[in-house]
């Protein structure tokens, strides 16, 4: 399998499970799909007018999870988790059924997405992948929350920070390298919230699915899950999970540097709204093997690219 060709998945691959939001159980199958098609939903719930493309200027919801819609009000939520595991995994194109409004939310990481799909396996074409490379310097500020991207040379650079009152939590940094490091501990980072939050969120309509097995619900300097963390950076890891899944609403992986301080939903769509608005801001690029130095496909960055 060449790793700069586009790719798809093997077989059909099942989930089933909860809506985290809406408490709806819900299936989901992504498909394989032909070179160039991208990722795109389809409701199969719905007979006509049922086909999503999570792109960013089709967000339409960021309030605790990322919400795509067609022109015609049809509705798909919490897609970032299976964004990032599909992003993570060099996944181009696929097809994905589901037959309510929200992904399921598993158990609030991407981990049983990134096993099943690599179980059942990736498949490539003989077509380029396509890749987005940053060229100038782009910032997006609200308050005391900012994002910026920046060009890289050949990789994508994610330095995140959260900052929480509540003491277990506190401050947090990570800096990955998405195409070089090993990502099991973003993957399997779980969404988390404050006990205290959690009545409000439920007054809003939100997290009917949620509970202790699919989030991490800290109470002042307590983790209520029995089983604590998976890693001790789980929390900024998760967003960082978060916001792998979505940049990839900007239909291709890219070449950039990234920094996030106190970011979730809203920066990274507002920040990808203001790059692609003016094209002097970024190229894609059509990646071939031939056309790549030597020293380039000797690291395995490519593998991860594509």
């Amino acid at each position: 399998m060449s790793y700069l060709n586009q790719k798809t998945v093997k077989n059909p691959i099942k989930f089933e499970g909860v809506g985290l939001h809406s408490g709806k159980e819900v299936n989901i199958c992504i498909k394989p799909s032909q070179p160039n098609t991208g990722i795109f939903f389809k409701r199969v719930d719905i007979k006509s007018n049922n086909i999503i493309y999570p792109s960013f200027a089709n967000v339409t919801n960021t309030s605790l999870n990322t919400t795509i819609s067609n022109e015609f009000g049809i509705k798909v939520s919490t897609i970032e988790h299976l964004m990032a595991a599909l992003f993570g995994l060099g996944v181009d194109n696929a097809l994905i059924e589901i037959d309510s409004e929200e992904v399921p939310i598993l158990d609030g990481s991407a981990k049983e997405f990134v096993k099943k799909i690599t179980e059942i396996g990736i498949v490539s074409s003989e077509i380029p992948i396509k890749i987005i490379k940053i060229k100038k310097r782009v910032e997006f500020i609200d308050g005391n929350k900012s994002m910026i991207i920046e060009p890289a040379k050949l990789n994508l650079n994610i330095d995140f920070e959260i900052k929480f009152e509540n003491s277990l939590i506190g401050n947090q940094r990570n800096k990955i390298k998405v195409y070089e490091d090993d990502l099991t501990n973003i993957y399997n980072s779980r969404t988390f919230c404050l006990f205290d939050d959690i009545e409000k969120i439920k007054k809003n309509g939100l997290a009917k699915g949620g509970s202790l097995e699919n989030a991490i619900v800290v109470k002042d300097s307590e983790i209520l899950n029995k089983e604590g963390l998976r890693n001790e950076k789980e929390f900024v890891n998760h967003k960082i999970l978060d916001c792998i899944g979505d940049l990839y609403t900007c239909g291709y992986r890219m070449l950039a540097n990234i920094t996030c301080s106190q970011g979730g939903h809203y920066l990274t769509n507002q920040l990808l709204r203001k790059v692609f608005n003016n094209k002097d801001n970024f190229t894609v690029l059509e990646i071939k093997e031939k056309s790549l130095p030597h020293t380039y496909i000797q690291k395995n960055i490519l593998k991860s690219i594509a």
